[in-house]
């Protein structure tokens, strides 16, 4: 791909959002209920691609179960408020509540309440109990002081979320987390990320993880963009890691490592482009956080928007449309979307003409920017 040039010292790559690109139907069609949405990682099978995203506005350890019983996967913030309060309900009906000029500052607040490795095991036991697949999730920071707690608490899939997650991250203060020899030495499958292009995704999965995670600030409740400048086009993102699982696969000699798109997934036609380009499951954010058990309410944060010391992330009202069940598999009731998620992503699987999620990565797509 040829650079543009931005001035006389500097080029760059043109890269996609899901917006800038489209779907192109082949000769073949299919009926709808032909067509089959399931997922499986490691060991685990899921009837649809989908993982709500460990956000405290999304899962709650009731959400998690309803997710799991759906036939996705809730995955649990184990750094949110359902890991620091005994009964975190009064501090989420307070954050509904704040002004926007507030929210910030008092949700750093609220968040700095320690987190108790005792909740951290009843919440995860909580949701074992009900019979579906426990995901937790710790950043990088807090994975070498927790994990222990959390593998013992018994979940399956264990999730290392940041903004970004590097293969080798530097520090002169502090022992950094040695992702490889974390990963071979654990007993559960891991999904690490963000990552937002080529190299850094190839060397995740060098670490060993079953899957990667796609993105960066791409999320309705961040503003990374405005805070550091930083974005990943996500159809330029998504078909980069892409690439690298690809060469991955030649280089370890077969072995398939799962690409997670995360971010930038607004509408049932974004999950579907993240498809086509690639992915081989979604995680969710605000569009599930409009679902009416959703523990935030109409509302929707991520970790970046209560940051200790620099917020780059608000609370944003999303409002609440129906139940996850309907969101998931309609009926819908609006053109826009965001209802019957998963009816979606299988009408544009069948008019392409292709039958499962690895054939769907193969559909055409376009550069066609869509302009309001």
């Amino acid at each position: 791909m040829s650079d543009i040039e931005i001035g006389r010292a500097k080029r760059a790559r043109r890269a996609y959002a899901f917006d800038d690109i489209a779907i192109v139907p082949n000769r073949r069609t299919r009926d709808p209920q032909d067509v089959s949405v399931s997922w499986s990682i490691d060991a685990y099978q899921f009837k649809i691609p989908f993982l709500a995203a460990p956000m405290d506005s999304v899962v709650s350890p009731a959400t998690a179960i309803r997710m799991g019983e759906l036939g996705g996967l809730g995955v649990l913030d184990l750094e949110g408020l359902w890991t620091r309060y005994d009964d975190p309900q009064p501090l989420l009906d307070e954050i509904r509540s704040l002004p926007a000029d507030q929210a910030n500052q008092r949700m750093q607040a609220i968040y700095s309440e320690p987190i108790k490795p005792e909740l951290v095991t009843a919440r995860l036991a909580e949701i074992r109990a009900s019979g579906v697949t426990v995901a937790g999730a710790l950043s990088p920071q807090r994975t070498q002081e927790l994990y222990e707690t959390v593998v013992a608490a018994g979940v399956d899939l264990f999730v290392i979320r940041g903004t970004t997650v590097s293969a080798e991250h530097v520090s002169k203060n502090q022992e950094p987390l040695n992702l490889k020899k974390f990963i071979y030495e654990l007993d559960v499958p891991v999904i690490v990320g963000g990552a937002s292009g080529y190299t850094p995704a190839l060397h995740l999965m060098r670490t060993g993880a079953a899957g990667v995670l796609v993105g960066f600030g791409g999320g309705a409740a961040s503003t990374t963009r405005a805070s550091l400048g930083i974005h990943a086009p996500m159809a330029t993102a998504v078909a980069d890691v892409a690439g690298a699982r690809r060469d991955y696969m030649d280089e370890s000699g077969g072995r398939y490592v799962h690409v997670i798109a995360d971010g930038g997934l607004g509408t049932s036609g974004d999950i579907a482009k993240a498809f086509s380009v690639g992915a081989d499951a979604v995680m969710l954010g605000s569009t599930l956080a409009r679902a009416t058990e959703a523990p935030g309410g109409g509302y929707h944060w991520g970790t970046e928007a209560h940051h200790s010391e620099l917020p780059r992330g608000n609370r944003v009202e999303v409002g609440s449309l129906a139940p996850l069940e309907q969101i998931l598999y309609g009926p819908s009731t609006v053109a826009d979307g965001t209802v019957n998620l998963v009816g979606a992503l299988r009408r544009s699987m069948a008019t392409t003409g292709y039958s499962d999620l690895k054939e769907f990565q193969r559909v055409d797509v376009v550069i066609a920017p869509y302009t309001k």
